[in-house]
């Protein structure tokens, strides 16, 4: 599967990389979340995942500082947002976050892991994640609970950078956001166990999902996935 598709190093790399990220990391990663290529990637993920939901029930993975469930909140007000992260300081830091943007009504937030959801079966209609993917130890069984806590029908919208991009993705990164900022990114990516595309989509079970497969939204690739309307 996608773990058994990850280099020697990469396979190293997950082991060690924790999935949840500390107290003093959780400021850092606030920071630099703040910034205007981490803002407008949310932007643009906010404006995506609207065009599959924008109403009802939705969960975000991995939520981080929770500065998604910001654009979402303004995008589509409809949506009832939760998020999720297994750090208990990214957590407070999304708290802050979303009082300091005058949302705390309209948004919740959580500490839970992906591989046990705290929610029933059959709750979510759509469930995103955005850069957590390749933080997950076990991404088999944390594909299994998003099947588990999502709708008939529901959509599971997986964003993360991936190694390997495309050559046009690449060119498009270095017009809007400079060469030094993708250099960076390139530097990123030796530090952090990304997938590839094609081990993104051999995570899910086909036996779980009727749609599986990968699109981009900016620098970010998607890993899209519908829970069959017949379970």
């Amino acid at each position: 599967m996608g773990q058994e598709r990850l280099s020697w190093f990469g396979r190293l790399m997950q082991r060690l990389h924790p999935e949840g990220i500390p107290a003093g990391a959780a400021k850092v990663y606030n920071a630099l979340s703040g910034t205007s290529i981490f803002l407008r990637h949310y932007d643009l993920v906010a404006e995506d995942v609207v065009k599959f939901c924008s109403a009802g029930r939705l969960l975000d993975i991995g939520t981080g500082p929770g500065r998604l469930l910001i654009p979402m909140y303004r995008q589509a007000p409809q949506l009832e947002l939760t998020g999720v992260d297994i750090s208990e300081a990214m957590v407070v830091e999304a708290a802050k976050n979303i009082a300091a943007a005058g949302m705390s009504d309209g948004i919740r937030v959580r500490q839970a892991g992906a591989k046990q959801l705290p929610f029933e079966d059959n709750y979510f209609d759509i469930v995103i994640s955005s850069a957590s993917l390749h933080h997950w130890k076990e991404p088999k069984e944390c594909m299994a609970e998003i099947r588990r806590v999502l709708k008939p029908g529901g959509a599971a919208l997986l964003y993360d950078l991936v190694k390997n991009m495309p050559k046009e993705i690449l060119a498009e990164g270095r017009r809007k956001y400079g060469g030094y900022r993708m250099f960076l990114l390139w530097l990123h990516s030796f530090e952090e166990p990304f997938y590839n595309p094609e081990s993104m989509v051999s995570l899910a079970d086909p036996k779980l999902f009727e749609t599986i497969h990968t699109r981009w939204v900016g620098l970010l690739c998607c890993l899209t996935l519908r829970k069959p309307i017949v379970v």
